[in-house]
């Protein structure tokens, strides 16, 4: 399997930057974990109902918003459950 290609959109950074210290930790394993096996169980993936996003688990409150197209994942916005209402 080929590795994706990841991109993280100004959106994305500006949610980074907002998130504690052991979140931003937790996030960081979790972009690394979906540039090395996007099926890792502990992501629990799956696409945003009626979208072409797809979300994935950081913690139990803290998800990130990707859009993936072929071989890259472009990271669209990381934050708490609420920012799931933006997509």
């Amino acid at each position: 399997m080929i590795m994706p290609e990841i991109i993280l959109t100004d959106t994305f950074l500006e949610g980074f930057r907002k998130l504690s210290p052991s979140e931003q930790k937790q996030a960081r394993k979790a972009i690394r974990f979906l540039s090395e096996n996007p099926r890792h169980p502990s992501l629990q993936v799956h696409i945003i109902k009626g979208t072409d996003f797809w979300e994935v688990y950081v913690n139990m409150d803290v998800r990130m918003i990707y859009l993936p197209e072929s071989n890259v994942y472009t990271l669209m916005a990381i934050g708490h459950h609420d920012i799931l209402k933006n997509y």
